[in-house]
């Protein structure tokens, strides 16, 4: 036998171009245009190919440059996460701080790097525990925190030299992180050790709860104060935070969520700057936090674009460029986790862990998968912290810089988006900015309008919701997370404060904050060391944050806007189910739905298994004919199901022999709604009249759909 010296695939597989390719492909299509065939557009009108080659990023000269140097689309370091990976920032809300504590160490001890801490709704708004509108936002989405004896309470135990905190306090920003520093000072830690972020974003804020306690000019100064702050004392430690979480939640598109991100930077950058900061040491207070979805190409992209476009913002500022090395924090998003069949959440928070590691992302926060049923328990914060460890240590990620660089789909999806981006950050600067943006309604309108096709696609499944509105199990036992009891809560907090009581040491520290605040700035950081200085003989963050605002004259009248509203992908399908539980509760039985299956299984499976899909989603029992071989059979079993609405599933073959026979019987067999599974074409206005009352379809709206038989059967008003 005759045996080759060397074999090469190209001998047998010549190279072939993309114009023989794309002849062939046309020629398959037989005069269907391929554009609209093979070429699927994004939500930010992107449009991608089957295909991509060398044509389409030929790489010469390096266009995305290298890791670590500008644009930095490669990456903000020269070795990205290789020499030690990323930081795993866990957060925690549970409202006692000491479970919190438990939870805090917990973490650490096992494999995270550093915590954030969200502030509860009470605390975030500058309410004081025993204030009667506090009644019910004590506790509430976040920590029990409103002193440094509860921040100290919730970090006991923790190395504060080694592990990092962040803090989420919304407009009470500059009060909490007084009350950490004051912390890190008691506790002895060198200023150059203290790692963290304070997360001053007044505009996030503003977008996210429709409110600031004070005018935003007001807010930046405070933000201006503590970045200053910051920068001249605490070296490893971030005030600012540029978060697109809002827009992002509210349906923004990638393109709007870098635009807006870009724009928030630029406001925020003024800000500094007018405080007497140089642009650079600005542009170092700044942590971009991002959160990303599912579409593992495009998160990529989107976050390698979001360091291309700060690099280009800041070489148009003529910034140092070493300033243009972007710190990314990236979090799963909200948006796309469930309720209904949690544990896909696993799977959804792994995509986005792995893009933003391909992405080169320095710090994550891995969602634990039942967040949306409530505070986490220890066995999901447990898979939420290993997801990034086994991306680490198993997966190898860190053994590989920029995985996506090179790819030609990443890198042309990541310039398109960058350059989608820009024009939407140009109308927003335009406009006068982003906080012009957003009172005058103009972010809220585009994200609207972005959202809209998203919410079609949503309704008619086109776009999946895995165990929700594809797969459901409505036979899935519930997840329970305990709510812990508010109203304890809140006594704790208010009994805490009451054992500290009120010193001459801390009204003396109020009155000196308040004077300061009162005052022209005099120079960057004086607001915040008083802060810290009040904070430090336990003055309450309620009453720190009155005193940091100032008279009226100098705060401001409160800003209000209408808050942006969230819209998880799910929620519309959830509601449904959530309905139909409560109907269920009422009634001891769940609406039915009855598949009359025609013919053998070859001619009914493929529709009545869409059909099952169609109506388990929206919560309904399904029950199945079984093979009906002819019509009387199909009638006797809808007869003894007990279900007011039955469904007519077969092939087109038996449709056209049998519908204008079985509709009417099952019409007279007490069918209240008769649907047929098929797109009827021209035999509508035939099978109608023999009895069809409406027709399911892919492409049909099924959220609408599922909702008006819900109505009928009185589950819904």
């Amino acid at each position: 036998m005759f045996q080759a010296d060397h074999f090469s695939i190209r001998d047998d597989f010549p190279p072939v171009s993309y114009e023989q390719w794309r002849e062939v492909v046309e020629q398959d299509l037989k005069g269907a245009p391929f554009e609209k065939r093979l070429v699927t557009h994004t939500y930010e009108g992107i449009g991608l190919q089957p295909v991509y080659t060398h044509r389409d990023w030929p790489g010469e000269d390096d266009p995305a440059g290298f890791p670590g140097l500008t644009p930095f689309t490669r990456g903000a370091t020269p070795l990205g996460a290789t020499p030690g990976g990323w930081d795993i920032c866990q957060e925690h809300a549970h409202p006692d701080p000491a479970q919190t504590n438990a939870a805090v160490l917990t973490d650490l001890q096992r494999g995270a790097d550093s915590v954030l801490l969200r502030l509860d709704y009470a605390a975030r708004h500058g309410m004081a525990p025993a204030d009667p509108a506090a009644i019910d936002a004590v506790g509430r989405d976040g920590v029990a925190i409103h002193h440094r004896r509860d921040l100290e309470l919730a970090l006991a135990g923790v190395h504060l030299d080694m592990a990092g905190v962040s803090l989420e306090a919304g407009a009470a920003f500059l009060p909490a992180a007084a009350a950490m520093i004051a912390l890190w000072q008691d506790r002895g830690v060198d200023p150059a050790a203290a790692r963290g972020a304070f997360n001053a974003d007044p505009l996030a804020v503003l977008a996210r709860d429709g409110r600031l306690p004070c005018s935003i000019d007001r807010a930046m100064a405070l933000m201006g104060d503590l970045a200053g702050y910051c920068h001249q004392h605490l070296p490893g430690v971030t005030a600012v935070r540029i978060g697109t979480g809002p827009y992002h939640h509210a349906g923004a598109n990638a393109a709007q969520d870098l635009a807006f991100s870009m724009a928030t930077a630029v406001a925020y950058l003024r800000c500094l700057t007018e405080h007497g900061m140089s642009l650079d040491a600005a542009a170092r207070q700044f942590r971009f936090s991002y959160s990303v979805g599912c579409n593992l190409f495009l998160a990529i992209a989107k976050l390698r674009a979001a360091r291309k476009l700060w690099a280009t913002v800041l070489k148009h500022c003529a910034a140092d460029p070493s300033t243009a090395a972007m710190n990314m924090h990236v979090r799963t998003s909200k948006r796309t986790i469930t309720s209904r069949d949690p544990w896909v959440n696993l799977l959804r928070n792994t995509v986005c862990c792995f893009a933003a590691i391909a992405a080169g992302a320095r710090s994550i926060t891995s969602e634990p998968f039942d967040k949306a049923l409530g505070l986490p328990d220890e066995m999901s914060r447990r898979i939420a912290r290993n997801t990034p460890i086994i991306l680490l240590e198993e997966a190898h990620l860190g053994f590989v810089n920029d995985p996506g660089g090179g790819c030609w789909l990443i890198e042309k999806l990541t310039d398109e988006l960058a350059e989608a981006a820009w024009p939407i950050f140009q109308a927003v600067e335009q406009r006068g900015g982003m906080a012009a943006a957003l009172q005058s309604g103009f972010i809220a309108a585009q994200i609207d309008s972005a959202f809209k096709p998203r919410l079609k696609n949503l309704a008619t499944r086109r776009d999946a919701i895995t165990g929700v509105s594809e797969f459901p199990d409505n036979s899935e036992k519930p997840l329970n997370r305990p709510q812990p009891d508010l109203s304890a809560i809140r006594s704790a907090a208010i009994n805490r404060l009451r054992l500290l009581g009120s010193t001459p040491e801390a009204e003396a520290a109020a009155d000196r904050l308040h004077r300061s605040a009162s005052e022209p700035d005099q120079a960057n950081g004086a607001l915040t060391q008083r802060a810290i200085e009040a904070a430090a003989v336990d003055l309450p963050l309620s009453h720190i944050q009155e005193a940091a605002l100032g008279p009226v004259s100098v705060a401001g009248e409160a800003v209000t806007i209408a808050p942006l509203t969230p819209h998880p992908y799910a929620e519309p399908f959830e509601q449904l189910r959530d309905a139909v539980d409560d109907y269920r509760q009422d009634t001891g039985a769940r609406p039915k739905v009855f598949l009359a299956n025609l013919g053998p299984v070859a001619e009914h499976t493929a529709r009545a298994g869409y059909a099952r899909n169609f109506f388990e989603a929206g919560g309904f029992e399904v029950i199945s004919s079984g093979d009906c071989e002819d019509t009387e059979a199909a009638v006797d079993a809808f007869s003894r199901s007990g279900a007011r609405i039955a469904v007519i599933c077969s092939s087109d073959r038996l449709y056209h022999q049998q519908v204008e026979h079985v509709a009417p019987r099952l019409k007279a067999a007490g069918a209240r709604t008769l649907v047929l599974a098929g797109f009827p074409g021209d035999n509508e206005p035939t099978w109608r009249e023999a009895g069809v009352d409406r027709f399911i379809y892919i492409k049909c709206d099924v959220l609408a759909t599922l909702r008006e038989l819900l109505r009928q059967e009185g589950v819904l008003q």
